[in-house]
Protein backbone atom coordinates (compact mmCIF):
# COMPACT_ATOMS: atom_id res chain seq x y z
CA UNK A 1 0.00 0.00 0.00
CA UNK A 2 1.50 3.68 -1.08
CA UNK A 3 1.23 6.52 1.18
CA UNK A 4 -0.98 7.87 -0.94
CA UNK A 5 -3.43 4.93 -1.05
CA UNK A 6 -3.35 5.05 2.89
CA UNK A 7 -3.95 8.86 2.97
CA UNK A 8 -6.82 8.41 0.75
CA UNK A 9 -8.42 5.89 2.76
CA UNK A 10 -8.17 7.83 5.53
CA UNK A 11 -9.66 10.90 4.07
CA UNK A 12 -12.54 8.45 3.41
CA UNK A 13 -12.91 7.59 6.56
CA UNK A 14 -13.20 11.04 7.69
CA UNK A 15 -15.48 12.23 5.41
CA UNK A 16 -17.87 9.37 5.61
CA UNK A 17 -17.93 9.23 9.24
CA UNK A 18 -16.57 5.52 9.46
CA UNK A 19 -15.45 4.75 12.83
CA UNK A 20 -13.22 1.86 11.74
CA UNK A 21 -11.76 -0.35 9.04
CA UNK A 22 -10.20 -3.36 8.76
CA UNK A 23 -8.43 -4.45 5.49
CA UNK A 24 -6.74 -7.59 5.27
CA UNK A 25 -4.31 -9.31 2.58
CA UNK A 26 -2.16 -11.96 2.40
CA UNK A 27 0.91 -9.90 3.61
CA UNK A 28 -1.03 -7.25 6.23
CA UNK A 29 -4.18 -7.03 7.79
CA UNK A 30 -4.76 -3.23 8.85
CA UNK A 31 -7.03 -2.21 11.02
CA UNK A 32 -8.25 1.72 11.63
CA UNK A 33 -10.11 3.47 14.20
CA UNK A 34 -11.05 6.58 14.49
CA UNK A 35 -10.29 8.08 18.29
CA UNK A 36 -8.18 5.26 18.66
CA UNK A 37 -4.94 3.37 17.43
CA UNK A 38 -3.66 2.09 14.10
CA UNK A 39 -2.16 -1.80 14.00
CA UNK A 40 -0.56 -3.12 11.36
CA UNK A 41 -0.38 -6.52 11.73
CA UNK A 42 2.12 -8.61 9.10
CA UNK A 43 0.46 -12.65 8.99
CA UNK A 44 3.55 -14.68 8.38
CA UNK A 45 3.06 -17.92 5.67
CA UNK A 46 3.77 -20.16 8.51
CA UNK A 47 3.47 -20.11 12.59
CA UNK A 48 6.83 -21.35 13.85
CA UNK A 49 6.11 -23.21 17.45
CA UNK A 50 7.07 -20.99 20.45
CA UNK A 51 9.38 -22.38 23.35
CA UNK A 52 7.69 -19.71 25.95
CA UNK A 53 4.34 -18.51 25.96
CA UNK A 54 3.59 -15.35 24.34
CA UNK A 55 3.89 -12.62 27.33
CA UNK A 56 0.44 -11.08 28.01
CA UNK A 57 -0.69 -8.02 26.45
CA UNK A 58 -2.01 -5.18 28.12
CA UNK A 59 -5.53 -4.36 27.46
CA UNK A 60 -5.77 -0.90 24.91
CA UNK A 61 -6.23 2.38 26.54
CA UNK A 62 -9.51 3.69 27.35
CA UNK A 63 -10.97 5.10 24.01
CA UNK A 64 -11.27 9.07 24.41
CA UNK A 65 -14.87 11.02 23.81
CA UNK A 66 -15.90 11.34 20.51
CA UNK A 67 -14.75 15.14 19.89
CA UNK A 68 -17.38 17.58 19.27
CA UNK A 69 -18.66 18.27 15.83
CA UNK A 70 -17.79 21.56 14.22
CA UNK A 71 -20.36 24.31 14.39
CA UNK A 72 -22.22 24.19 10.94
CA UNK A 73 -20.54 27.61 9.85
CA UNK A 74 -17.06 26.25 9.72
CA UNK A 75 -16.55 24.19 6.96
CA UNK A 76 -12.74 23.47 6.49
CA UNK A 77 -10.93 25.95 4.07
CA UNK A 78 -13.98 28.08 3.69
CA UNK A 79 -14.51 31.84 5.16
CA UNK A 80 -16.70 32.82 7.98
CA UNK A 81 -14.68 30.59 10.85
CA UNK A 82 -14.07 32.89 13.38
CA UNK A 83 -11.08 34.95 12.17
CA UNK A 84 -12.00 37.29 9.90
CA UNK A 85 -10.17 39.68 12.70
CA UNK A 86 -6.89 38.20 11.28
CA UNK A 87 -7.68 38.40 7.75
CA UNK A 88 -10.70 39.40 6.69
CA UNK A 89 -11.52 37.50 3.43
CA UNK A 90 -9.03 34.81 3.97
CA UNK A 91 -9.17 31.20 3.48
CA UNK A 92 -8.52 28.83 5.94
CA UNK A 93 -6.75 25.70 5.16
CA UNK A 94 -7.51 22.99 7.67
CA UNK A 95 -5.49 19.86 8.99
CA UNK A 96 -6.35 16.78 6.90
CA UNK A 97 -5.23 14.37 9.21
CA UNK A 98 -3.35 13.95 12.39
CA UNK A 99 0.14 14.44 12.97
CA UNK A 100 2.97 16.28 13.06
CA UNK A 101 3.28 19.57 11.22
CA UNK A 102 6.55 20.40 9.40
CA UNK A 103 6.99 23.33 7.20
CA UNK A 104 9.45 21.94 5.24
CA UNK A 105 10.60 18.78 3.27
CA UNK A 106 13.81 18.50 5.53
CA UNK A 107 15.24 20.07 8.55
CA UNK A 108 18.21 21.79 6.61
CA UNK A 109 15.21 22.77 3.33
CA UNK A 110 14.09 25.93 3.43
CA UNK A 111 10.25 26.28 4.37
CA UNK A 112 8.23 25.55 1.36
CA UNK A 113 6.43 28.78 2.18
CA UNK A 114 6.29 32.17 4.30
CA UNK A 115 3.81 34.60 5.07
CA UNK A 116 3.45 37.02 2.50
CA UNK A 117 4.36 34.66 -0.16
CA UNK A 118 2.28 34.24 -3.47
CA UNK A 119 0.83 30.51 -3.85
CA UNK A 120 -1.46 28.55 -6.72
CA UNK A 121 -3.75 26.52 -6.21
CA UNK A 122 -2.37 22.78 -5.91
CA UNK A 123 0.83 24.16 -4.49
CA UNK A 124 2.71 22.46 -1.56
CA UNK A 125 2.32 24.26 1.62
CA UNK A 126 3.79 22.10 4.35
CA UNK A 127 3.97 18.26 5.39
CA UNK A 128 2.15 16.74 8.30
CA UNK A 129 3.45 13.43 9.69
CA UNK A 130 0.80 10.78 10.62
CA UNK A 131 2.33 7.02 10.88
CA UNK A 132 5.86 7.75 9.69
CA UNK A 133 4.23 8.57 6.20
CA UNK A 134 4.66 12.53 5.09
CA UNK A 135 1.45 13.48 3.41
CA UNK A 136 1.97 16.62 1.56
CA UNK A 137 -0.73 19.35 2.30
CA UNK A 138 -1.92 21.64 -0.70
CA UNK A 139 -3.17 24.69 -0.99
CA UNK A 140 -6.99 24.91 -2.11
CA UNK A 141 -6.52 28.44 -3.62
CA UNK A 142 -4.48 30.77 -5.08
CA UNK A 143 -3.65 33.89 -3.43
CA UNK A 144 -1.08 35.58 -0.61
CA UNK A 145 -0.40 33.52 2.96
CA UNK A 146 -1.23 36.04 5.13
CA UNK A 147 -0.63 33.63 8.34
CA UNK A 148 1.08 30.93 9.12
CA UNK A 149 -1.12 29.19 12.67
CA UNK A 150 1.33 26.64 13.21
CA UNK A 151 5.00 26.00 14.83
CA UNK A 152 7.58 23.72 13.01
CA UNK A 153 7.26 20.30 14.55
CA UNK A 154 3.98 20.89 16.44
CA UNK A 155 1.56 17.93 16.52
CA UNK A 156 -1.59 19.24 14.68
CA UNK A 157 -5.03 17.59 15.12
CA UNK A 158 -7.94 17.06 12.57
CA UNK A 159 -9.29 20.20 11.37
CA UNK A 160 -7.17 22.57 12.89
CA UNK A 161 -6.04 25.70 11.50
CA UNK A 162 -2.61 26.30 9.38
CA UNK A 163 -2.52 28.90 7.36
CA UNK A 164 -5.02 31.81 6.36
CA UNK A 165 -4.70 32.08 2.52
CA UNK A 166 -6.10 35.78 1.54
CA UNK A 167 -7.44 34.49 -2.54
CA UNK A 168 -6.18 36.87 -4.99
Amino acid sequence: MTPKELKQILQALVEHGVNELTLETPDYKLTVRRGGEVQVVAVPQAVPSLPHPPAPVAPPPPEAPPAPPPAPAEAPGKEGSGREGECAGCVEVRAPIVGTFYRAPAPDAPPYVKEGDRVERGQVLCIIEAMKLMNEIESEVSGIVRKILVQNGEPVEYGQSLFLIQPV
